[in-house]
């Protein structure tokens, strides 16, 4: 789905216009982005929650040449469903 058809369907549920769903969208993703960038976790009801980890530096062997190399550390968002959402996810 884009966001703009997700704007739309917000919309029509809400009876806001378009244009105060893609502000209130905007706004609503840089609070997000605010709060994980600051080390917060976000919760998001019904769906799971969202948090920075880092991830540690570890080597990787290249299939072909067997040459070894260090990849450094790093962050990474991850996504971890709340276990209701598991479930379907497994009847899908």
């Amino acid at each position: 789905m884009l966001t703009k058809d997700l704007i739309g369907l917000i919309a029509n549920a809400t009876g806001l216009t378009k244009k105060q769903v893609e502000e209130l969208l905007n706004t609503y993703n840089a609070i997000l982005r605010d709060n994980l960038m600051s080390g917060k976790s976000i919760q998001l009801q019904g769906l799971g929650s969202l948090e920075i980890k880092e991830r540690n530096e570890r080597i990787i062997v290249h299939p072909k040449t067997g040459e070894r190399t260090l990849v450094p550390s790093k962050n990474q968002l991850v996504f971890r469903p709340v276990n209701n959402m598991k479930d379907e996810l497994k009847k899908l």
